[in-house]
């Protein structure tokens, strides 16, 4: 039913298809496809496509950004504990320049990593648009690949399906002739049988016994013999 649904839509070119993709797409809940195995199973583990494949890079591009960010802001949060625990360690103890440079240098330090934190924050913000245009990029790459393969295969189907339709006349015509040829060949041998006997089998040097006519002594020898139970 998919398959003649697309193979109805006629040939459409990439801006035509584009279109009627994005149509289809409005609403719906597309997964990160990159994180989908199914997906990976259809498009990246057949024939190779490089649109396919330059999309699919750009998209864990940017999901090892956003793994990294985080990771990223965890070890500066972490740090920034660090820093203001020795701090209050510092404030007690007794004045002096060591203390004031000590003290002076984990502000420093803590201000950085806010301004960093802050500075990956900002660009966190921004990466679920950027994963969800990257990953719709990929989507219309991979429903343009899955048209192309579905009109291609139902042409291929249907050029088997003639083949295997011609195929069956002509084996149907064979079993004919076969049958035709069998037949003329047990009226012969009957007839040559009733002239010259058993000995027609040596006269003719017949390669070929036909089962249904050069057996039937056998045969019947063997409804003569008693079955052992």
């Amino acid at each position: 039913m998919v398959t003649q649904q697309f193979y109805q839509m006629g040939v459409m070119n990439m801006e035509q298809g584009d279109e009627v993709f994005r149509e289809a797409l409005i609403g719906k809940k597309i997964p990160v496809l990159t994180l989908d195995n199914q997906w990976h199973r259809l498009f990246t583990q057949t024939e190779p496509n490089e649109e396919i494949q330059r999309l699919e890079d750009n998209l864990n591009e940017i999901l090892k950004r956003q793994g990294k960010l985080n990771t990223e802001i965890k070890s500066l949060s972490a740090f920034k504990k660090k820093l203001m625990k020795e701090i209050v360690s510092i404030m007690e103890l007794p004045d002096s320049s060591a203390k004031e440079k000590k003290m002076s240098e984990n502000k420093r330090m803590i201000e950085e990593s806010n301004q960093k934190m802050e500075d990956y924050n900002d660009e966190l913000m921004e990466i679920p648009k950027q994963i969800d245009e990257a990953n719709f990029a990929l989507m219309l790459a991979s429903m343009r690949v899955c048209y192309s393969r579905l009109r291609q295969n139902v042409e291929e189907i249907e050029e088997i399906n003639q083949w295997v339709s011609d195929f069956k006349v002509q084996l149907k015509r064979k079993i004919i002739l076969k049958q035709q040829k069998e037949i003329w060949n047990d009226e012969m041998y009957n007839y040559m049988h009733s002239i010259f006997g058993p000995d027609i089998i040596d006269m003719f040097d017949m390669k070929y016994n036909p089962q249904n006519v050069l057996n039937k002594e056998n045969d019947l020898i063997d409804e003569k013999t008693p079955k052992q139970e």
